[in-house]
């Protein structure tokens, strides 16, 4: 895939040069996070529109892939993907929004955002969505690794940790995180992914 074309095509074009510098090919593209994107300097719509396209990628790709021949005995280890799902958020955020000028919880929010996003992406989790005070993340998609349900685990205990410590005067943290593992069938995980997002953003 040309990923200067496929930048273009997204109206970001201006991008291009610097994923050339940076060697970006369609072979990295699935694995930038958040993270990344802000490393390089991408502002924070354009890096959403680039994930989400990333994201319409992959689930292209898992649709475009060639179906094992029928009679073909499945290999049950191999079609199924466990992902573990967790969703962190403010404890007392609506008291906070009663008791902060919106700009100073806008700097608030995003201190806890930036901060939940540098943790995550130590574990190779990958942040789906930020819904106001709430973070909602992956382990096992789009990059799946062996121990992603102990990964969660730990980053919800550095969450629990290094939340509080933020410097913010004047301001106690608390922060609830919630797991969740599932198995699903390699090709139920972008439906799956959907009907989780869908659950968390009611």
């Amino acid at each position: 895939m040309d990923v200067g074309g496929w930048l273009r095509s997204l109206g970001l074009g201006q991008y291009e040069a610097l994923f050339r510098a940076s060697e970006i090919d369609a072979d990295i593209l699935p694995e930038l996070t958040d993270v990344d994107l802000e490393k390089l300097g991408v502002p924070l719509g354009h890096r959403k529109r680039l994930l989400r396209a990333i994201s319409g990628l992959a689930a292209a790709e898992i649709s475009a892939a060639p179906s094992a021949p029928t009679g073909a005995k499945p290999h049950d280890a191999a079609e199924r993907r466990q992902l573990t799902v967790m969703f962190c958020d403010l404890v007392g955020s609506t008291a906070l929004s009663v008791r902060l000028d919106p700009e100073d919880l806008r700097g608030i929010i995003g201190a806890y955002h930036r901060c939940v996003t540098e943790i995550v992406a130590g574990f190779g989790g990958f942040v789906a969505r930020y819904m106001g005070d709430g973070v909602l993340v992956y382990f096992g998609y789009p990059q799946a690794h062996e121990d992603d349900a102990e990964r969660a685990t730990r980053c919800g205990l550095a969450l629990v940790d290094r939340v509080p410590q933020l410097d913010q005067a004047e301001l106690l943290w608390s922060i609830s995180v919630i797991l969740n593992s599932i198995t699903v069938h390699q090709s139920d995980v972008f439906p799956t992914l959907r009907e989780v997002n869908r659950a968390f953003y009611r």
